[in-house]
């Protein structure tokens, strides 16, 4: 069974960054698959951040664009998001999904405040 585990969330400071990791368990899917970094923010639903597909592109959401990057690295199995410039309104939990498994890891909380 496939299980995507999130870590590297946490407090911040307005400006600063992070850098969350999704691990998969179980399979190679993010070696190839289509990844996707969501957020949900309190009373907010939950909105799509970035994703890369198989091919390396990538796609963000406007609130994303310039300061976030998504990325993988193929041998360790691992989908990366760096947040640069975080801002207060970037506080939520960040999931990790497989789209095409329909798998979503367990969020990890990033809190921007000073």
């Amino acid at each position: 069974q496939v299980q995507l585990v999130e870590s590297g969330g946490g407090l911040v400071q307005p400006g600063g960054s992070l850098k969350l990791s999704c691990a998969a368990s179980g399979s190679s899917i993010l070696s190839r698959d289509t990844m996707a970094w969501y957020r949900q923010a309190p009373g907010k639903q939950r909105e799509l951040v970035a994703a890369i597909i198989s091919s390396g592109s990538t796609e963000y959401a406007d609130s994303a664009k310039g300061r976030f990057t998504i990325s993988r690295h193929k041998t360790k199995k691992e989908v990366y998001l760096q947040m640069n410039s975080l801002r207060p309104e970037d506080t939520a939990v960040y999931y990790c999904k497989a789209p095409r498994l329909g798998i979503w890891g367990q969020g990890t909380q990033v809190t921007v405040s000073s």
